[in-house]
C-alpha cells in the first residue's frame, strides 16, 4: 500500500468493493454513502464507520475531497431483469454527475453495468456526461470485462474515469479471458484469467449448515426434481440442455423469448438460460443477486455458497457481509469487484502522482475515448448510442480519434 492524502468520497458504496480496492492502494475514504442497512452494516464491519445512511435524491454537503467514485443503482437498466424505463433510480446517474460537478474533485469512477449504454436510447450516458463535460472534466468511457482484470468472472461493466482539467489514463488489461463472446479481443499475450475452479480451490469442503467453516460456505441440500436436474446437467448445460419434463415451467414459458435490437423486451426477466452447472475450466458468468438460484457447481451438485460467490468476486475470505441470505447475494451481486478496483485506483494513483492540478484553471471538458464493445458488430441500439455520442461530442469524427474496438 502506498502512502497518500489523497481523498475519497464513495456514493452509492454497497458492501464497498470499490473503497476496498482504493483503500488497498492507499487512498483514504473520508466518507461513503448508501441508504441499505445491511450495506451499511458490511460496510462498517469491514471498512470504517466513515459511512452515512443518506438518500442521494436529496440535497447534502459533502466534503471536498481528490477522488469521488461510485455505482448509481443499475437495476432500472440492468440487462439481468426487467427493465423499467422510468425507474427513479436511474435519475441518480445524473445526480451523482452533479455531485462531482459541485465538488469538483480531481478525478472521478463510475462503474455500471452493460445495459447503461442503451438505457433510453443513450439518454443516460447524457445524463452522465453532461454536467462533468460543462465543467472541464477529460473523460474515458468504456466497457470492460471484469475477467481481462483477473477477476475470474465474465462480467461486463461500463468504466468512465474522468479528470478535470487533466487527461487520465485507463488501466492497462492484465489478463487473457476466454469462455465469453469478445473476451479474447481484449488482449491474448497476458497471463490466462483463473478459471472458477481455480479461485476456489483452497475452500475447505462447504457445510450443509450455517454459518460454513468459513462465513457464508454453507448450501441448502437440492431434493426431488432440483437434484434430478443437478444430475442431469454437465458443466457448460444450462436448462435448455434437460429433457422437457425436468424444464421448469417458466423457461418453457420463455423458450421462445426473444431480445430485439440489443434490449431486453419489457417481458424479459430472470435468467435467460435458467439454472446452468458453470465450466471448471473457465471464468464464471456473471455474479447476480440470483446467482445462488441459477448456477450450480462444477463438479457437486449443489449450488454455490454465499463465500464461493463473495470468491468470484474477488472479496477477500475475512470480508464479512450482513443481513438475510438475499440481503447478502445481493450485496455481493452489485458489487465493484475488489480486484479491479484496485487496478483502476493504482492507475489513478499514478496519474495523480504526475498531474498538477488547478482548481482555479478552466480547461475544456472532452471525450478521451469511448469503447462501446470490443467486437465488431453492433447491435441497431448501440448504433443507435454510437450515432449519438457522436454528434454530441466528438467535434472530429470519432474513429479518426479513437477506434470503437481495436
Amino acid at each position: 500500500m502506498m502512502d497518500s492524502s489523497y481523498t475519497v468520497l464513495d456514493l452509492f458504496s454497497g458492501a464497498g468493493g470499490l473503497s476496498l480496492g482504493f483503500q488497498r492502494v492507499g487512498f483514504k475514504i473520508i466518507q461513503a454513502v448508501d441508504n441499505s442497512k445491511p450495506a451499511i452494516s458490511t460496510y462498517n464491519y469491514n471498512l470504517g464507520s466513515h459511512i452515512e445512511n443518506l438518500d442521494l435524491s436529496q440535497d447534502y454537503q459533502f466534503p471536498h475531497v481528490d477522488v469521488v467514485i461510485g455505482g448509481p443503482p443499475c437495476q432500472g437498466f440492468s440487462s439481468a431483469g426487467l427493465r423499467k424505463i422510468n425507474d427513479a433510480r436511474n435519475s441518480l446517474v445524473e445526480r451523482f454527475s452533479r455531485i462531482i460537478a459541485e465538488l469538483k474533485p480531481r478525478a472521478f469512477i463510475f462503474e455500471n453495468v452493460e445495459g447503461f449504454l442503451t438505457s433510453e436510447h443513450g439518454n443516460k450516458v447524457v445524463d452522465l456526461l453532461d454536467p462533468l463535460i460543462e465543467v472541464g472534466y477529460k473523460i474515458h468511457l468504456r466497457k470492460v470485462n471484469a475477467a481481462n482484470f483477473g477477476v475470474p468472472q465474465h462480467r461486463k461493466r461500463v468504466i468512465a474515469i474522468g479528470g478535470l482539467g487533466w487527461s487520465p489514463s485507463f488501466p492497462e488489461y492484465t489478463h487473457t479471458a476466454y469462455g465469453a463472446p469478445g473476451a479474447h479481443l481484449a488482449s491474448q499475450e497476458l497471463p490466462l484469467t483463473p478459471s472458477v475452479m481455480e479461485a476456489l480451490a483452497d475452500l475447505p469442503a462447504a457445510s450443509t449448515s450455517a454459518p460454513g467453516i468459513v462465513q457464508g460456505h454453507f448450501f441448502r441440500k437440492l431434493e426431488g426434481l432440483e437434484l434430478k436436474r443437478a444430475l442431469s446437467l454437465a458443466p457448460g448445460q444450462s436448462m435448455k440442455d434437460l429433457p422437457e419434463e425436468l424444464q421448469h415451467e417458466s423457461f418453457r414459458r420463455r423458450a421462445f423469448r426473444r431480445v430485439k435490437d440489443g434490449t431486453p423486451s419489457e417481458k424479459r426477466g430472470g435468467a435467460p438460460s435458467g439454472v446452468k452447472r458453470l465450466k471448471p475450466n473457465q471464468p464464471s458468468k456473471a455474479v447476480t443477486g440470483g446467482m445462488q438460484g441459477e448456477f450450480l457447481h462444477p463438479l457437486e451438485h449443489r449450488p454455490l455458497t454465499i463465500r464461493e460467490c463473495a470468491r468470484l468476486q474477488t472479496f477477500p475470505d475475512d470480508f464479512l457481509f450482513f443481513g438475510s441470505i438475499a440481503d447478502q447475494m445481493q450485496l455481493i451481486g452489485n458489487a465493484v469487484p475488489p480486484l479491479m478496483s484496485e487496478i483502476i485506483a493504482r492507475s489513478l494513483f499514478a496519474d495523480l502522482q504526475k498531474y498538477m492540478f488547478k482548481s482555479d484553471l478552466f480547461i475544456e471538458g472532452e471525450i478521451l475515448s469511448f469503447v462501446p464493445t470490443l467486437s465488431s458488430g453492433f447491435s441497431p441500439a448501440l448504433k443507435q448510442v454510437i450515432a449519438l455520442v457522436k454528434q454530441r461530442y466528438f467535434k472530429q469524427p470519432i474513429i479518426e480519434r479513437l477506434p470503437l474496438w481495436d
